[in-house]
């Protein structure tokens, strides 16, 4: 590695309420730097989260966002000429990325309705415990206690 690495850039909250987490989540929505069209899908999400639970959506979101991100994960590792799936423990910057991600993903995927509607659809099915971006979770988690065998690689 050349030089130094570069400095991590301090995030301030977003528009509305403030927050870190929903800024950074909202620059990981946004596409060919378009924010406001993010913020826009993010807030309305926002709003029928907050009609659907009669509850702060910040709050819902955050809860979403435990529920889908992950613990552990595994990474290749290549000792003595073979690959290895090793389980590593997940910093929690990685932590918030992946779990906003996927959520992001799982949203995408849903059909046939404005991009606001499947993102509040899938924060309140990931709030529950159910939903596409949980399943990709328990998968990850799945695979990670599977090659549990290979964690003393981990160094």
């Amino acid at each position: 590695m050349r030089g130094k690495p570069a400095p991590k850039r301090k995030i301030e909250g977003d528009a509305r309420y403030n927050d870190v987490d929903v800024a950074k989540f909202i620059n990981y929505l946004m596409q060919r730097g378009k924010k406001t069209v993010a913020q826009t899908i993010v807030y309305d999400a926002f709003e029928i989260v907050k009609e659907e639970t009669k509850q702060d959506p910040r709050h819902v979101f955050r809860k979403a966002l435990k529920k889908v991100s992950p613990l552990v994960e595994v990474r290749g590792k290549r000792v003595g000429g073979a690959n290895y799936q090793v389980p590593f423990q997940v910093r929690g910057e990685r932590r918030l990325a992946l779990g906003c991600r996927w959520l992001i993903e799982a949203s995408k995927k849903r059909k046939g309705k404005p991009m606001f509607e499947k993102l509040a659809a899938e924060i309140l099915d990931a709030q529950k415990g159910e939903g596409a971006a949980v399943k990709k979770k328990e998968d990850v988690h799945k695979m990670a206690e599977s090659n549990k065998a290979f964690a003393h690689f981990a160094r």
